[in-house]
């Protein structure tokens, strides 16, 4: 049975957006590009003690803040996607940005 902080969380940086279109009219300089704090196929794996250090210069706060419960659901053992994707122990998420969003892939790896 899985208890509290028994299972990792694998994040991977799946693919990083730019909308130029978007950009160009928002934005006060329209040639910032892609996210420059990740990489595509960048991986990052959760463990209870790395959980609160993603705050700490690990992760980028802004997508950790859209990310963590998730994370978090997945590090408790629960389902964090029961009945929308085909494995409801992953879960596609993204960064709030809407000039150039960070799309994750989150898996519930469970205990050792």
């Amino acid at each position: 049975m899985a208890g509290k902080w028994r299972n990792k969380c694998k994040i991977t940086v799946l693919r990083r957006e730019y909308y130029q279109d978007l950009a160009d009219e928002y934005l006060a300089n329209p040639n910032i590009g892609k996210c420059g704090r990740f990489k595509d196929g960048q991986e990052f794996i959760v463990d209870k003690e790395g959980y609160m250090r993603m705050l700490h210069g690990e992760f980028c706060s802004e997508a950790w803040d859209c990310i963590s419960k998730y994370v978090y659901a997945a590090m408790q053992g629960g389902s964090i996607m029961d009945g929308w994707t085909n494995d409801d122990k992953v879960m596609i998420a993204c960064c709030n940005d809407g000039f150039r969003p960070v799309i994750f892939k989150l898996e519930q790896i469970e205990g050792e």
